[in-house]
């Protein structure tokens, strides 16, 4: 099973900040970013995600749909902003243990 480190990190498209994908075999994906303007710890523009404590996360279907509510259902948008690495694992595995319909 995929964890946190396992992410691997590049530079966010916007040019501040961090961001990973992860496709998983069931076919969901998790964005995970963190930078400036984002709902991460800090909102700033760093290089690594080691410079961030707390992150913004979506899970999307594999026709880019947003699944976010599907494995966080009591939340209000398709975003969680906010999560530390441990929140983060949990939904990965969460994410992982979900069979496709």
């Amino acid at each position: 099973m995929k964890v946190f480190k396992d992410l691997v990190f590049k530079k966010h498209r916007s040019g501040l900040g961090v961001h990973a994908i992860e496709k998983f075999a069931n076919g969901f994906e998790l964005s995970v970013v963190a930078g400036e303007g984002l709902y991460s710890t800090p909102r700033e523009d760093k290089d690594s995600p080691d410079d961030f404590s707390a992150f913004e996360i979506a899970v999307f279907e594999t026709n880019g749909d947003w699944a976010t509510k599907q494995f966080v259902p009591d939340h209000h948008d398709d975003v969680l902003g906010w999560q530390d690495r441990g929140q983060i694992n949990a939904l990965m595995l969460l994410i992982q243990s979900k069979n496709k319909k």
